[in-house]
């Protein structure tokens, strides 16, 4: 066998028995058949590889055939790789996959239905580039181990490197050791950057498009750089979808170049319409000006010194014309510096309310029906750094989730300048104020209890809703085992430390036997707050939390787990203000590991197969991704390690899955129950507590337990496989192989000009 094959074993599994008489010829004899491949290495490193299959059957034959791929955490969709034909090679079958951990486990899937197949052998093949990028990786460590000081820290980076980017980005790095060092770049190169065919498909597109909406980019003018300002027209005049206007309002510019800029460009094109005002309004009044020009359906709004790629308008126009009910549209975007390089994309999630709220989410590229604009009266001065925050809100109340439209495409490059927001947000503090003023005009207008103020991290919001009068009764429920010092910890942190004093504890003994564990119970139910149950019966997480709250009399529920200590004293008033707002579903709250790095910030479905926790062993002071460890948002699941909850949502969805999911994903499928009733999930950095994470459970480390894991894993992936594929809380851009928010390699959204 030569280097870089390995020959495979085709272990059959379930529903697969071979013909009599053949040595290659096998029979499914029911749904879902399956193989196990055991290959001659034991595991495979992480890299990219090829699965060759050996077969006299026709391609149609394979047609539903897939491989699954375990990288430690069981097979999952996430890891699913088609079969295809080897041009050129009849008879061969095989699948290309990519993975950035050891690979524990192979499995083949060669039909979904029953019927006869031909395979006579399989083999795992190291693909060419992968063995010159780890080649070259050797190389660069011998190297680097004569220069002990950096060795490290460059080491880690070619690594980063070649698991991120690929091994075609290390080799270009190696080659050129100052170069593509940074994801990003190599990203752009593969997966957002056009090629002549790619604006041949748009072309064609655009042509068999219905009633091609007209787009009014909409573009104050003061005293803008005339290079930028020149740059941003350009890029709007380069669009490949030609139903646009660009209507520009100068705000009584001062600079003679920037007003002979405008001027030109008014000649040169009339798709051009501009405004000259006598008096500098600032922002709000020259955005009114523009918008008294604005003859299309839809607005986009643009500033004087940033750019749209070619195909912006065109993948905006696609959206309304599949979409034609939407209000708002809004992209994902990037920063461009003075000399045109692009960095630090932001890829958002689907339309979060949440988010939104800590952050204005639809800036860039953010585009709206011109009548609604026209109906809210347009943007407001007194604003000016957050009039189109402003506007977005006022225009939200008269619109609804189903008519917002997120493009998760890089649609806008904002111009990173010294005096840029884009640079930093402290450029212009007036900037926040002015949100913070048109979030509780949003508030007041919509009779919403509460007030937003500044977050204690610079730049975003924090939203704080008033405790109802009076505070209503929390049942906190901690199921027990034995472990007397966490059970000890944990219930003195709450009793000691909670200021909230509305509270009742249940503490569920699940077959306690040792004594110091028992003493401690019988201590604490001297406490007229403690109540102890006994449940008896084998762990069923589900099951006993169920009784507990059928036990319970609080009109709130919070699910805590016996390794959680209290660190936040407010951190109840935090959780209830939230769940017993409107629509409001399972709160979570910000769990620290005992080092102090972040342990639970919110659930992400898909993420390492079922779900995952982003930024997970980061450190507690962490902004995150664009500020996603540091601020309040709408999540798809939270953790039921601290999870609080309105009993009546609790109960009109059932409570905890006690059937299917006894230990594991309980509280992950309970959120999406209350999500798919219509309540909102909501994580928040304010309450924060220390979990030990399983340490009264432990491992997942017997045959038994393994097994019961896997079924519960199959349950969910039945049951929210639309969840686990796309979390509309998390972009299809960034990685499901990580908890780092890092870009994925493919991106898991197809571009628009690459559709079928």
């Amino acid at each position: 066998m030569r280097k870089g094959r390995y020959r495979c074993h085709l272990i059959p599994v379930h529903q697969l028995t071979r013909e009599p008489g053949s040595g290659s010829r096998w029979r499914a004899s029911g749904g879902d058949p399956q193989f196990e491949l055991k290959f001659s290495r034991g595991r495979l490193a992480p890299g990219r590889y090829r699965l060759d299959l050996r077969t006299t059957d026709s391609v149609s034959t394979w047609k539903e055939a897939s491989l699954y791929v375990d990288e430690g955490a069981g097979f999952s969709e996430s890891l699913r790789f088609p079969l295809l034909c080897t041009p050129g090679v009849p008879g061969l079958i095989g699948a290309e996959f990519e993975t950035v951990r050891p690979v524990q486990r192979l499995r083949l899937d060669p039909r979904t239905t029953p019927g006869q197949f031909q395979l006579s052998g399989a083999d795992i093949v190291l693909l060419e580039q992968e063995r010159s990028a780890l080649a070259a990786l050797r190389t660069f460590a011998r190297k680097a181990v004569q220069q002990p000081r950096s060795a490290a820290v460059d080491l880690r980076a070619r690594l980063a490197t070649l698991f991120v980017a690929g091994p075609a980005a290390l080799i270009r790095t190696l080659r050129r050791p100052d170069e593509g060092l940074t994801s990003y770049g190599a990203w752009i190169q593969r997966y957002d950057t056009l090629t002549p065919k790619d604006i041949r498909h748009i072309a064609v597109r655009i042509s068999e498009m219905n009633d091609r909406p007209l787009i009014s980019v909409l573009m104050p003018v003061h005293n803008a750089p005339p290079q930028y300002l020149r740059r941003a027209i350009d890029s709007v005049r380069a669009q490949l979808y030609d139903r646009w206007e660009l209507c520009i309002a100068d705000d009584a510019s001062t600079n003679p170049a920037t007003l002979a800029v405008l001027e030109s460009y008014a000649r040169d094109d009339s798709r051009i319409r501009m405004i000259f005002r006598e008096t500098n309004g600032h922002i709000s009044a020259a955005s009114n000006s523009a918008l008294t020009l604005v003859t299309g359906s839809y607005v986009a709004l643009m500033d004087h010194d940033d750019e749209i790629p070619q195909h912006a308008l065109y993948v905006v126009a696609d959206a309304i014309t599949t979409n034609p009910h939407v209000d708002i549209v809004y992209s994902d975007e990037d920063k461009i510096d003075a000399q045109g390089n692009r960095f630090d994309p932001y890829f958002k999630c689907a339309w979060n309310l949440g988010l939104f709220y800590s952050q204005n989410l639809i800036n860039h590229l953010g585009v709206y029906r011109t009548d609604l604009v026209r109906r809210v009266g347009g943007f407001r001065e007194g604003y000016e750094g957050s009039q189109d925050y402003d506007l977005a809100l006022r225009c939200l109340e008269q619109s609804s989730p189903d008519r917002i439209v997120h493009l998760p495409f890089v649609l806008y490059h904002w111009r990173a300048i010294p005096g840029s927001t884009a640079v930093s947000v402290a450029e212009k503090d007036y900037a926040a104020t002015a949100a913070i003023r048109a979030l509780n005009d949003h508030f007041r207008r919509l009779d919403y209890s509460g007030e937003v103020v500044s977050s204690p991290i610079h730049g975003f919001n924090r939203v704080c809703f008033r405790l109802p009068t009076p505070p209503p009764l929390v049942s906190v429920i901690i199921p027990t085992r034995d472990a007397p010092d966490l059970l000890a910890t944990c219930v003195r942190s709450v009793l000691e430390k909670t200021t909230y004093s509305a509270l009742e504890i249940l503490i569920v003994d699940n077959g306690t036997t040792d004594a110091t564990a028992l003493s401690h119970l019988e201590q604490f139910r001297l406490d007229p707050r403690v109540r102890l149950l006994k449940c008896d019966q084998p762990f069923n997480y589900s099951a006993i939390n169920n009784l507990a709250v059928r036990a319970s009399t609080g009109r709130i529920l919070c699910l805590l787990n016996n390794d959680v200590e209290v660190i936040t004293p407010s951190w109840l008033e935090e959780l209830v203000s939230w769940a017993a707002s409107r629509g409001i579903g399972a709160v979570g709250a910000k769990l620290l590991y005992p080092d102090g790095t972040i342990q639970h910030a919110g659930v992400t479905m898909g993420i390492l197969g079922v779900a995952g926790h982003p930024f997970r062993r980061r450190t507690s002071t962490d902004y995150g991704y664009f500020g996603r460890a540091v601020v309040g948002q709408d999540v798809s699941a939270v953790t039921g390690a601290c999870l609080v909850v309105g009993r009546e949502a609790f109960e009109a969805v059932g409570g905890l899955n006690e059937r299917e999911l006894t230990v594991a994903f309980n509280d992950i499928d309970l959120c999406l129950r209350l999500k798919k009733a219509g309540y909102r999930n909501y994580w928040t950095p304010y309450a924060v507590l220390c979990h030990q994470e399983s340490a009264s459970r432990g491992p997942e480390d017997s045959v038994e337990k393994q097994r019961r894991f896997q079924l519960e894993i199959a349950y969910m992936k039945r049951t929210w496989d639309a969840e686990i594929r796309d979390d509309p809380a998390y972009s299809p851009n960034l990685t499901l192989l990580k908890e780092d928010y890092s870009l994925a390699f493919p991106p898991r959204v197809m571009k628009p000009w690459r559709r079928p």
